[in-house]
């Protein structure tokens, strides 16, 4: 009798219908159990197949064909059809964890910029000398060029302060005969006045490039001398290992 009713079961009908016939004559209590036992078999058996497993909001593991929106925020594990985690996909992050990631991103990569930084400034000192007298010699040039530049500017400065002192006697000598100024040279007053504050705001910008200079070459030279320290630790220790 049971092979005559499995026999008429459809050849592409389901497994858990299948199962059904087979034992509808098995009591209920014992079906259902089965049934589902024979059905999640089934599922996993399917090739390409993947499964998610996530919690619910009671906290209960769930394992699924896919993961209900409001859980996704949660995480889940991603399993092929063997049930093995091939993928875990991390819960969303709060609005304050994300920031201090980020912030954490922008203090890594603000080290790693100072580090690449250092790394350059060190190669390129230990390329352009070999001493700190060489560093100081090559600040010497620099300011002494610096300063040629400021003496020329103060020699223009007091050459146009003489025009000025010059058109202002004319001037002041037409005023005591009691003629009247000429226009020309109260232009020419003007004119030399505005070089002047040119030429002023020169001196000011290389007194200031001086001093920055020199600051620069003095960077150098205390970057230059805790490399000397570090090449001279080095050497030391490779002679204690011979």
């Amino acid at each position: 009798m049971r092979n005559t009713e499995f026999e008429l079961v459809p050849r592409r009908a389901g497994t858990y219908y299948k199962f059904m016939l087979r034992y509808r004559y098995l009591k209920p209590a014992l079906v259902l159990p089965l049934a589902l036992l024979l059905w999640a078999g089934s599922a996993w058996s399917q090739p390409g197949r993947v499964m998610y497993r996530y919690y619910n909001e009671q906290g209960t593991m769930v394992v699924g064909y896919q993961v209900p929106a409001e859980y996704v925020k949660n995480g889940y594990e991603v399993l092929n059809e063997e049930g093995v985690v091939v993928r875990v996909v991390p819960r969303a992050l709060t609005a304050e964890e994300r920031a201090r990631r980020d912030a954490e991103k922008l203090q890594d990569q603000a080290a790693e910029e100072e580090a690449e930084r250092l790394r350059q400034w060190d190669e390129s000192l230990l390329l352009r000398y070999s001493t700190v007298e060489d560093i100081e010699a090559a600040r010497e040039r620099g300011l002494r060029d610096l300063r040629i530049r400021v003496s020329i500017l103060k020699g223009n400065q007091r050459s146009l302060k003489k025009q000025v002192e010059n058109y202002q006697a004319q001037a002041a000598d037409q005023e005591r005969r009691g003629q009247a100024v000429d226009i020309t040279q109260l232009n020419a007053i003007e004119d030399l006045q505005g070089e002047i504050a040119a030429t002023e705001r020169a001196i000011t910008d290389r007194l200031k490039e001086i001093e920055e200079v020199s600051a620069s070459y003095q960077r150098d030279i205390d970057r230059f001398e805790q490399l000397l320290e570090v090449v001279a630790l080095r050497r030391a220790m490779l002679a204690a290992d011979k």
